[in-house]
């Protein structure tokens, strides 16, 4: 077993960032994996690019698909997930979350939490 990061840029409130973290442990739960940290990062140590820079496009995504409505709090943030586990397994959680995130697959249809997979 191996220390192995998940990265999600997401374009989320709190309740969306809560809805995210949910999908991640329960994935987690369901396999031979623990989860060892969590973080959230809104700017790049060592580089001159912010979390805004890079998924910028997120919030354009959520205007789009929600024109009516206010963006309130919610704010462009990137969510590591620190795990320990295969990289197999690692591979099986990152789907098991992709799939959670976009039920739909690649049909069209609205994100509920506007996202990227880093």
């Amino acid at each position: 077993m191996k220390t192995r990061d998940l990265a999600f840029g997401l374009y989320a409130d709190e309740p969306g960032l809560a809805w995210v973290s949910g999908l991640v442990a329960d994935a987690v739960s369901s396999r031979s994996a623990r989860i060892i940290g969590e973080s959230v990062v809104d700017s790049f140590a060592g580089s001159e690019l912010s979390t805004a820079d890079v998924y910028d496009f997120l919030a354009e995504q959520w205007a789009v698909e929600h024109p009516a409505q206010d963006s309130a709090s919610r704010q462009l943030i990137e969510l590591r997930v620190h795990l320990l586990c295969s990289l197999r397994t690692w591979r099986a959680i990152r789907k098991a979350v992709i799939d959670g995130l976009c039920p739909e697959g690649t049909a069209p249809h609205t994100c509920r939490v506007p996202w990227m997979a880093a």
